[in-house]
């Protein structure tokens, strides 16, 4: 469980970077939601790497170079699959605030991503914390 709650600390802690900077971005930039949104998704996943690794799930018992294609690859999923769900949103609602569709993009990924994060990347290999 103390997990779960650490993972969701590192997300909301990811979730204010990556909304943060899209709003930035929107603001000021000619940049639209869906452009601006690759930047804050790619600055939130590195944010979140470190967080995860250094709280959540500490270092596995894996190389450094095979635990970073891991995360990579699972981080990428959850990403695409979070700016889907994102592009998704803002392309059926116009009038929805860009901000409420990462949120709830990024509760869909947190999911999957915390299912790989633990079983994939960090799972019983890993040491206990």
């Amino acid at each position: 469980m103390k997990r779960v709650l650490l993972f969701a600390v590192a997300g909301a802690a990811g979730f204010l970077v990556d909304a943060g900077i899209l709003a930035l971005l929107l603001w000021a930039t000619p940049l639209g939601p869906l452009v601006a949104r690759l930047f804050a998704i790619a600055a939130a996943m590195l944010f979140t790497f470190w967080l995860n690794r250094t709280f959540t799930f500490g270092h596995s018992a894996r190389s450094l170079s095979a635990e970073g294609a891991r995360y990579g690859g699972v981080g990428i999923s959850a990403a695409l699959l979070n700016y889907a769900v994102y592009s998704a949103l803002v392309l059926a609602f116009p009038a929805l605030w860009p901000v409420l569709a990462v949120a709830i993009a990024s509760l869909v990924a947190m999911v999957w991503s915390f299912l790989g994060y633990s079983r994939f990347v960090f799972g019983a290999s890993s040491p206990s914390k």
